[in-house]
């Protein structure tokens, strides 16, 4: 029986079981939330029609791997894993049960889909765009303290693909040039390698800072915004989820909303589409987001002009 006749049947006997990959959940558990809001408000509701299976990696990604396994192993019709790692492990082990994503930089490149338009095979979901967004970011980020002429970008290598990577850091460098700004590169190698990085950005003279969007810095977002305060670093960072942690400010996409629209995709799936007839969508809408508080601990006067366009000031 093929998998799309199979779900039409689960969907009508009310067992559609869906399978949660969390990169780390308790780091961002709002997100799962608006994911299982998304279908809640499709009219999924656990017990009744739909299972939930959840998995966790706690913030190591080499669980992935063993984790997808066990979802597999529950015969879980459909996959939603959230962030690039999450879906590569998945896609990694099945090439028939379909898996939906949430906010990957850049689905193409990472090799999760074929293209945009047509994902093809089973994977398809919802992109960032993070690549395209590090110049806009890096510019704001100018804007909000003009005063800033060497800006350090804190990456992680092998926290994404390899050419999205360096497709990010091209960007900013495109983007440091035109704002006439020295652009310094910071690799950590992971959290207990922080407090080097920090330090080496002092040594640099580097009075501001930009995070690329890799899950391990969102998993550990208290502590880089922790020592950005100590370091007394303006930073720019890639969600709204670290300037709630106390960062200074955000500007990308919203992931919890991203989230939410992934269960637009997994309802669709269940109803006989397949993965790789529907296209990858692509936020619409970046927000931007200030921390006045944090500016004000900073001795950081953050222009009216840039507090007009935030779509959120938090006091």
């Amino acid at each position: 029986m093929d998998r799309v006749h199979r779900r039409g049947i689960l969907i009508a006997a009310g067992a559609v079981r869906i399978g949660i990959l969390a990169g780390n959940r308790a780091a961002s558990p709002h997100t799962l939330q608006s994911f299982l809001q998304g279908l809640h408000d499709l009219g999924y509701v656990e017990a009744r029609n739909v299972r939930i299976e959840f998995r966790d990696a706690e913030g190591h990604p080499e669980r992935l791997p063993a984790l997808v396994a066990e979802l597999l192993a529950l015969k879980v019709d459909i996959v939603f894993a959230p962030s690039t790692p999450a879906a590569l492990a998945t896609k990694q082990a099945t090439m028939t049960v379909p898996i939906v994503f949430a906010g990957a930089a850049d689905p193409v490149t990472d090799g999760l889909v074929t293209s945009l338009a047509r994902p093809g095979g089973n994977v398809t979901g919802l992109s960032n765009l993070s690549a395209g967004v590090v110049g806009k970011r890096l510019e704001q980020l100018k804007q909000a303290a003009p005063r800033v002429s060497r800006v350090a970008v804190l990456w992680h290598q092998g926290g994404t693909d390899g050419r999205t990577e360096r497709d990010m850091l091209k960007a900013a460098e495109i983007a440091a040039q035109s704002l006439g700004v020295h652009l310094q590169l910071v690799e950590t190698r992971g959290p207990a390698d922080f407090e080097r990085a920090f330090s080496e950005m002092t040594k640099m003279h580097a009075n501001a800072l930009t995070v690329l969007p890799i899950a391990i810095f969102s998993f550990e977002r208290r502590r880089l915004v922790d020592l950005a305060a100590k370091n007394r670093l303006p930073v720019a960072y890639p969600a709204r989820e670290y300037v709630d942690a106390g960062g200074l400010m955000s500007y990308g996409a919203n992931l919890a909303d991203l989230h939410r629209r992934a269960g637009i995709y997994v309802d669709r799936i269940v109803k006989g589409a397949k993965p790789g007839d529907l296209p990858v969508e692509q936020p619409t809408k970046f927000e931007l987001v200030i921390n006045l508080k944090t500016a004000k601990d900073l001795g950081l006067t953050i222009p009216p002009s840039v507090l007009a366009r935030a779509d959120e000031v938090v006091q």
